[in-house]
C-alpha cells in the first residue's frame, strides 16, 4: 500500500454516553462534548465528535501520539461526566421548558441553583454569568413529572392575580363614581349645609 495512502487510514475510538449523563437530551449530549473539547489541545479538538450518543475519536494513522493522548482525556473525563453541572439551555431541554419558565422558577426556588458559571463568549471580549444545575436534581424533577403541576399552579395564581386586579379597579371606580353622586346631591336639607341664619331662628322657638 502506498504511503500516503497509509496516512489516511484513520484511529478510531468510541465512547457510549450514558443515559444518567445525557439525562435523555441531546442538547446536553451535546454540551458533554463541548466541555470535553475544551480538555483538549486545540489542534485535536475538532478530531472529537458525535453521532448518535457515542463520542468518537477518529485521526490519522501518523498520529498515534496524539490520539493515545486525547484518548486518556477523554476517558478520564468520562468518569464523572453524570457530576457535570446542568447549565440553562440544557435544562430547558431535558424537561421541556421555557426561558420565562427556567427564570420564576428559579426566582421562586422550585429550580435550586447549584452556583454560577462564567464564560467568555468567542471571539468576543465580553463575559457571560448564568446559574448552573446539579443533574441528580434536574433527573428527581424530571422522574417526578412536576413541571405540569408548576404551570398549573402558575395558572391558577395567574387567573387569582387577575380576579384581584379587576375587583380593586371596579371598586375604585366605584367609590369615585359615588363619590361625585354624593357631592352634586348635596341639598338645602343636608346636615353638612351652613345655613345662614338657623341658630337665630332655633332659639326664637320658631320650630315649636
Amino acid at each position: 500500500m502506498p504511503k500516503e495512502e497509509k496516512n489516511d487510514v484513520e484511529l478510531l475510538k468510541t465512547w457510549a454516553l450514558p443515559t444518567a449523563a445525557t439525562l435523555g437530551s441531546t442538547v446536553r449530549a451535546k454540551g458533554i462534548l463541548l466541555e470535553i473539547r475544551t480538555r483538549l489541545p486545540s489542534a485535536t479538538k475538532k478530531s472529537l465528535d458525535i453521532d448518535a450518543g457515542e463520542l468518537a475519536l477518529a485521526m490519522p494513522a501518523g498520529s498515534k501520539a496524539e490520539f493515545h493522548a486525547a484518548s486518556a482525556v477523554v476517558a478520564e473525563a468520562l468518569e464523572n461526566i453524570q457530576t457535570l453541572p446542568v447549565i440553562p439551555r440544557e435544562i430547558q431541554d431535558i424537561l421541556s421548558i421555557t426561558t420565562t419558565e427556567r427564570h420564576r422558577w428559579l426566582k421562586d426556588g422550585r429550580l435550586p441553583s447549584a452556583g454560577t458559571r462564567t464564560v467568555k463568549l468567542r471571539g468576543r471580549a465580553r463575559k457571560v454569568t448564568f446559574h448552573v444545575f446539579d443533574p441528580r436534581m434536574v433527573e428527581h424533577l424530571l422522574d417526578r413529572g412536576v413541571v405540569e403541576d408548576w404551570r398549573e399552579e402558575d395558572a391558577a395564581a395567574a387567573a387569582e392575580n387577575r380576579r384581584r386586579a379587576a375587583y380593586k379597579a371596579k371598586l375604585t371606580r366605584s367609590l369615585k363614581s359615588g363619590g361625585s353622586k354624593i357631592a352634586s346631591s348635596s341639598g338645602p336639607n343636608d346636615a353638612s349645609v351652613d345655613l345662614s341664619g338657623w341658630e337665630e331662628f332655633r332659639r326664637d322657638g320658631l320650630l315649636r
